[in-house]
């Protein structure tokens, strides 16, 4: 049965599924059918009902590719038959760091942890912008912030990443603990709080910086800062789905999405990732990382070790 969300796919049609946002989605499926004639019947969802859609349709996939999830979820996914290995052509000036060495994932962009704090209520209760991870905890923003949930999104998982990073796995979840005692609402999306922040309905809470900075971008008076501590970026990336039915399509697309001209895309559209591709250079001051305290992750590690974190976080700070 072909999934209800999909139009009967053409013979010259590719379907995706998507974390990016409509409007960045767009701007790239569209760019590729520009430039080769194939249609995308593409969805977007969150990084956790992507994986969970990829899980239950195992027998029947209903799309051929997975564009812009985290580089963990495919590390998740791969042990679990969803992922085909393919190695794009084109991806060659893609860093080692930023893609799997057998193929099963390639990274497109670069997204770094950040915080977003609504500027007013900052000036209002007398506050800098947060500077550390233990600034989150101030008793100024209880029931304040807002920010995702570890079940449905990937943002999540790496507010979570980062804190290990920062602290050690089990101070990261004793900080949960005393952080959820000021968290108003854990939104499905990682970018479900931004807007409410945005408006001042609520003070701010922890986001990807592509969210943030689309938020300045919409005229909405939020600041942007970075703990000292320091976060992970995570990597955003596509693979081919395992038993594709349009296979053929779906590395065409592959191929295309890993060259210069697909990651131009993002300053042309105001998308503002990070590129993976060196050679694609950026203009945007808000995208310099230099003085961000970027902590390494082993992403293997985050893939394999994702499914238990969730279950931690749930079992321990949500309890």
């Amino acid at each position: 049965m072909i999934f209800s969300g999909f139009a009967m796919a053409a013979e010259q049609a590719l379907n995706a599924y998507t974390i990016w946002s409509e409007r960045y989605a767009n701007a790239v499926f569209s760019a590729f059918t520009e430039d080769t004639g194939i249609k995308v019947n593409w969805m977007r969802f969150s990084s956790g009902e992507v994986q969970a859609r990829l899980e239950a349709e195992k027998g029947n996939p209903q799309v051929d590719v997975v564009f812009g999830n985290m580089a963990e979820a495919f590390v998740s996914g791969t042990p679990k038959g969803l992922f085909e290995p393919y190695i794009p052509q084109g991806a060659e000036p893609i860093p080692a760091k930023f893609k799997d060495p057998d193929g099963y994932w390639t990274g497109v962009a670069i997204d770094p942890i950040c915080f977003m704090f609504n500027t007013k209520f900052l000036k209002d209760h007398g506050l800098e912008a947060p500077a550390s991870w233990e600034d989150l905890t101030n008793p100024a923003y209880k029931n304040q912030l807002q920010m995702a949930d570890a079940r449905t999104s990937g943002t999540a998982m790496y507010r979570i990443l980062s804190l290990i990073q920062a602290m050690g796995e089990d101070k990261a979840y004793e900080y949960q603990k005393k952080l959820n005692e000021n968290v108003q609402v854990y939104t499905k999306s990682g970018a479900g709080g931004a807007l409410p922040i945005g408006r001042g309905q609520a003070a701010g809470g922890i986001f990807f910086l592509v969210d943030a900075l689309e938020m300045q971008q919409k005229g909405y008076d939020v600041t942007i800062s970075y703990p000292k501590d320091g976060v992970v970026a995570g990597i955003e990336a596509m693979a081919l789905v395992k038993g594709a039915k349009q296979p053929e399509l779906a590395k065409k697309f592959l191929d295309w999405a890993s060259t210069e001209r697909m990651q131009r895309i993002y300053e042309k559209s105001q998308i503002n990732l990070i590129p993976s591709n060196p050679e694609v250079q950026i203009s945007n001051p808000g995208l310099d990382m230099s003085k961000v305290n970027v902590l390494p992750l082993d992403i293997k590690w985050a893939g394999e070790n994702r499914d238990r974190l969730v279950e931690r976080w749930v079992d321990e700070v949500l309890k």
